[in-house]
């Protein structure tokens, strides 16, 4: 009688350890997440995705961390050297390191094949803010105006030459072609000293609110024929929409396109983890979407496509067809 009650106590104990202990039915393992300044929207991006990744450790075993680095290539870089299992990253840097090109130090380390997209987080679109009684409406309109095209050697300046010049112009198309700090453009325009600023941030963006609350504001549509060419021909680019209401006397959605920020990983990232860092974010995309005002008009269907010019890694992959996505 002993003996069956020792038994079946053991078989209990049994039991309980087996089902309350899920966690060791997993080989631990430990990710990096390469994000910016803590300034910036790359930093909380990262412990956005590690927060959801670390709620549900118990599930896969899982450990994620967030590392301060100096942004997109310092990121790629190390992802490469294998120091960092995932990075965020501009997405026409992603194509510049996955194809050698670009930056110099991406041209002298050679194409990084190895190189994997898992999601597009947010785009970083053009703005084009203009005063309300300035008469530009439209990206076109620009021609003989003041406008301020963003500071010498900023990824600003870089985007509009390649816009202005997909639309067949040049600088002296303009009345004046401004190259002002960005913190110096709203008074600037508000002033009257330029009709325009363009620059390249994720919405909402202080500048932005910050003009929109000196004086009145309208924010130009940057789409037409020329410009839906140039983003179709090249993978990093993406449209973007500056939501209505988000600045005051901007009722309307603005249409507009850029660059986005993105995860990037690669091939020796196991697939376990990347498919585990895909389903925390997506299972949970509105408490995600709830991290930073940046995510509140995120769109799955457009993080899992837009502006990814690596090829997508097999863990991300193996989710996106689970959900049918792909």
């Amino acid at each position: 009688m002993t003996n069956k009650r020792l038994v079946s106590g053991a078989i209990v104990l049994l039991g309980f350890a087996v089902t309350a202990t899920p966690t060791y039915a997993f080989k631990k393992q430990f990710i990096s997440i390469g994000t910016g300044s803590v300034s910036g929207v790359y930093y909380p991006t990262g412990r956005a995705i590690c927060g959801l990744v670390n709620n549900t450790r118990e599930s896969h075993g899982i450990r994620c961390s967030v590392e301060v680095t100096s942004g997109s290539t310092f990121n790629i870089n190390k992802v490469r050297a294998g120091e960092l299992e995932m990075g965020i990253a501009q997405s026409d840097w992603q194509y510049h390191a996955y194809n050698g090109t670009g930056k110099e130090s991406f041209r002298r380390a050679g194409p990084f094949k190895n190189l994997r997209a898992v999601f597009s987080v947010y785009p970083e679109p053009v703005s084009i803010v203009t005063r309300a009684d300035s008469g530009i409406k439209i990206v076109d309109d620009l021609a003989g105006k003041r406008v301020s095209i963003g500071e010498p050697g900023s990824r600003s300046e870089a985007i509009w030459t390649v816009m202005w010049r997909a639309m067949g112009k040049t600088d002296s198309d303009l009345t004046i072609a401004a190259r002002m700090k960005s913190l110096e453009t709203p008074a600037a325009l508000c002033d009257n000293k330029i009709d325009a600023f363009f620059w390249l941030a994720a919405n909402p963006a202080t500048l932005n609110r910050e003009a929109a609350m000196i004086c009145d504001v309208k924010f130009a549509s940057v789409d037409n024929a020329l410009i839906a060419k140039l983003v179709s021909s090249r993978s990093f680019y993406r449209w973007a929409t500056i939501p209505g209401g988000m600045y005051r006397g901007n009722p309307e959605d603005i249409k507009t396109f850029g660059v986005g920020a993105t995860l990037v990983t690669s091939t020796r990232t196991s697939i376990n983890a990347v498919y585990n860092v895909v389903k925390a974010v997506f299972d949970n995309f509105e408490e995600f979407k709830k991290k930073h005002p940046t995510f509140s008009v995120l769109s799955e269907r457009e993080m899992m496509r837009d502006g990814l010019s690596a090829p997508l890694h097999l863990g991300a992959i193996k989710f996106y067809k689970e959900r049918g996505w792909m």
